[in-house]
């Protein structure tokens, strides 16, 4: 093949890879989106420990049946949580749980960094102590 062909071969590749990139990073965005909100957190980690229907999942999160049923919904949407009729009730249950997972990892982290705050502010307030 001729440098031209490679050179369009090359280009067509690389706004392939570009579009690529952007698809996944608007999928990183949405599940970043789904996992945004406490309420939703909270239900996440309660599918974790077992099944539940809307009406005690609305309990466990002191939420109203119409609040966690929106946020069902989007997480629904997301893949993160599958549901089941089973006769008039409707039983929800975690799709993957690997979401647990991810979301310890960002509890780690976030608790990595309360640490390191705890830390600065120590020192400040020493730090300011021995000033006065």
């Amino acid at each position: 093949m001729n440098e031209y062909v490679h050179t369009t071969i090359r280009r067509k590749q690389s706004v392939m890879n570009d579009a690529l990139r952007d698809e996944i990073a608007q999928l990183y965005a949405r599940m970043c989106y789904g996992l945004s909100d406490p309420t939703r957190i909270l239900l996440v980690y309660a599918l974790a420990e077992r099944d539940h229907n809307v009406t005690n999942l609305a309990e466990i999160v002191h939420q109203s049946q119409p609040t966690v049923s929106r946020h069902l919904k989007v997480l629904r949407e997301l893949h993160l949580v599958c549901s089941e009729r089973h006769g008039r009730s409707i039983i929800y249950r975690l799709a993957d749980p690997r979401i647990i997972e991810a979301l310890d990892l960002l509890r780690g982290v976030l608790s990595d960094n309360l640490h390191d705050q705890a830390l600065l502010a120590t020192t400040v307030n020493q730090s300011l102590a021995l000033q006065r």
